[in-house]
């Protein structure tokens, strides 16, 4: 098993990519913490991970947008597990696709709040525990939107560049420190976050970019990318932007 003894935090583990990710680790033997802002989606991941023969999740409430409750989130692996080994920052909301001209303040906060803030409280909370020990990992699930400016809308978009600079930064201060932090760009993912009301210019100009997209991914395939980056498999693997979209941006 690859994450034999690890103790990891996934963000937004009552769905998708994070479920997948949880379930993975523990079978891999990680001690998981699973965080949503959702009850129900973690009651599901507990009864699933229990189905399968496992005791090694722990699961709390909370929203990483809050300083508080990310910093808590943190504190629940500590006080479950003693220690923290690997963050996955995953927790993540849509923008509708609104562009610049469309955009209000409440969307570009609340975006950037969960999506850039949540990460970067996570983070700085986890460096308290790993930067004693010089050793840790961080996966930042962050989007192919983080590359390019056509695949969501402003406040998305900048929220998963300012992801990728997160990612970067903590790579090059810490790596002497034995710690490793790596991003995934995941392209159209099958998962249940949703788009409620697309702004038209936003989703027309979208429709542009999707030629050479072959097929959404499965959450399973993107919990696949995450395990190798918070494996020693890729112990020499650090600031690196991994692209997981099926060819989608190679063209």
């Amino acid at each position: 098993m690859k994450l034999e003894g690890k103790v990891a935090l996934v963000t937004g583990a009552g769905s998708g990519i994070g479920r997948a990710i949880a379930k993975l680790f523990v079978e891999e033997g990680a001690k998981v913490v699973g965080t949503d802002l959702a009850p129900a989606g973690l009651e599901t991941l507990a009864q699933e991970i229990k189905e399968l023969g496992y005791s090694s999740l722990t699961t709390i409430t909370g929203n990483v947008s809050a300083r508080e409750d990310a910093e808590k989130m943190v504190d629940a692996a500590l006080n479950a597990y003693g220690t923290l080994d690997i963050v996955v920052n995953n927790a993540g909301i849509m923008d509708e696709f609104v562009p610049l001209g469309d955009l209000d303040d409440t969307m570009w906060q609340q975006v950037l709040n969960v999506n850039l803030n949540g990460p970067m409280y996570i983070s700085r909370k986890a460096l308290q525990t790993m930067l004693p020990k010089e050793k840790g990992v961080f996966v930042n699930i962050a989007s192919v939107g983080g590359l390019f400016g056509g695949r969501a809308g402003v406040s998305y978009t900048v929220s998963k560049h300012g992801v990728i600079g997160l990612t970067r930064s903590v790579a090059y201060h810490y790596a002497k420190k034995g710690i490793r932090c790596n991003a995934i760009c995941p392209g159209g993912v099958s998962t249940n976050i949703s788009v409620r009301q697309p702004n038209p210019l936003g989703y027309e100009r979208l429709q542009t970019t999707l030629a050479s997209a072959v097929r959404a991914a499965q959450p399973e395939e993107l919990a696949r990318v995450a395990l190798f980056l918070a494996s020693d498999d890729s112990s020499f693997v650090n600031g690196e932007i991994l692209v997981a979209d099926g060819g989608w941006t190679a063209a």
